[in-house]
């Protein structure tokens, strides 16, 4: 052997012996939760920045946040030409602003600076309803999705902060059948990954439409996630990376049937098989992989309680009977919450 096949070998040894580290899943078999009471709203969008900072965007045009984990609450609600109080399920920051986008018409997307509001969009139609919103990790680039207001869905994109928003002709998107729409659920119909999208339809259909360049050019993809009735489809999805992601979802009329509403995708979205079908958990609104679990640690929340996975969502175990429409992680133990009329704190044990 030369000295050169030898040094050759050695690194080709060297480089195969290196297999990156894999989480090793939990057991976690209950969960320790402080409850925030706010009265008066109910909260489906949360925005989360570390363990002490949370924002929140509620049902009667609240803007909140806490910046002492919970201890103290500063909440203020915005007007439009003083008579209407717009009715918030999207929240979104940039990394220096905050963004809240209301459902309903006119849909009234604000953008705020510590003390200073101002509107940076309107959308005036009768079937104006916007459901989520999600900036990139380059924070130029963000989306918002609403329902059809005529035979695709409602999207609108940014690509300068959110200073200002472009809504997408119905030439540039998949076309839509009649009765398939979004759910407003907890903000969580959208998942990003690097300059990928994915978002979640229900109703009618229950599919994946998918962007790999900021939302520029769309596919749609098929589920067997369940469909047809105006209340089934895609309540949430999230992706680890660009291959693995979870929808979760079901029958909000039904929230204790658990026929048809998990998924995963192992190719992008491309296509889904049924996990834990006709098992728990039942219907939910949010799902979340669990941050630097490699994917396999997964959380399900929903008015029907919070469950756990730690097979990628194939089992799953109920941990808590607290009802919550949302789940954002600050690390691989701690979560934030929202729900009607309160905020919770969750610690895994």
């Amino acid at each position: 052997m030369t000295r050169l096949s030898a040094l050759f070998l050695i690194s080709f040894l060297i480089i195969s012996c290196k297999t990156e580290k894999k989480h090793t899943p939990r057991t976690i078999n209950n969960v320790n939760i402080t409850e925030f009471k706010l009265d008066s709203t109910s909260i489906r969008a949360i925005h989360v920045i570390d363990s002490n900072t949370v924002y929140y965007a509620g049902s009667r045009g609240d803007i909140g946040k806490t910046t002492d984990g919970g201890k103290t609450w500063n909440n203020y609600i915005l007007k439009y030409q003083d008579s209407i109080i717009p009715h918030f399920r999207s929240i979104a920051s940039n990394g220096k602003d905050l963004f809240a986008l209301s459902v309903a018409n006119p849909a009234l997307l604000y953008k705020v600076t510590g003390d200073n509001k101002g509107i940076v969009y309107t959308e005036q139609h009768e079937k104006v309803f916007y459901d989520s919103m999600k900036f990139f990790a380059d924070g130029k680039h963000g989306i918002a999705v609403g329902d059809p207001t005529e035979n695709c869905a409602s999207i609108i994109l940014t690509s300068d902060g959110g200073n200002t928003w472009k809504k997408l002709s119905c030439s540039q998107l998949p076309i839509f059948e009649e009765g398939e729409a979004f759910f407003a659920a907890s903000n969580t119909n959208i998942a990003i990954v690097n300059k990928t999208v994915w978002i979640g339809s229900g109703g009618k259909k229950a599919r994946i439409l998918k962007s790999t360049d900021f939302g520029t050019t769309w596919e749609i993809f098929d589920t067997p996630i369940i469909q047809g009735d105006g209340p089934q489809g895609i309540y949430s999805i999230d992706f680890y990376d660009e291959n693995n992601g979870i929808a979760i979802g079901g029958n909000y009329a039904k929230p204790d049937d658990n026929c048809a509403n998990k998924a995963v995708t192992t190719n992008g979205g491309k296509t889904w098989i049924l996990v834990a079908e006709n098992q728990n958990p039942s219907y939910k609104s949010c799902i979340q992989y669990v941050p630097n679990t490699s994917g396999q640690e997964v959380i399900a929340v929903g008015k029907t309680g919070i469950s756990f996975s730690n097979d990628g969502g194939h089992t799953w175990k109920e941990i808590s009977k607290e009802g919550y429409y949302a789940i954002q992680f600050i690390d691989s133990n701690t979560a934030w919450l929202s729900g009607h009329q309160k905020i919770g704190k969750m610690t895994l044990n």
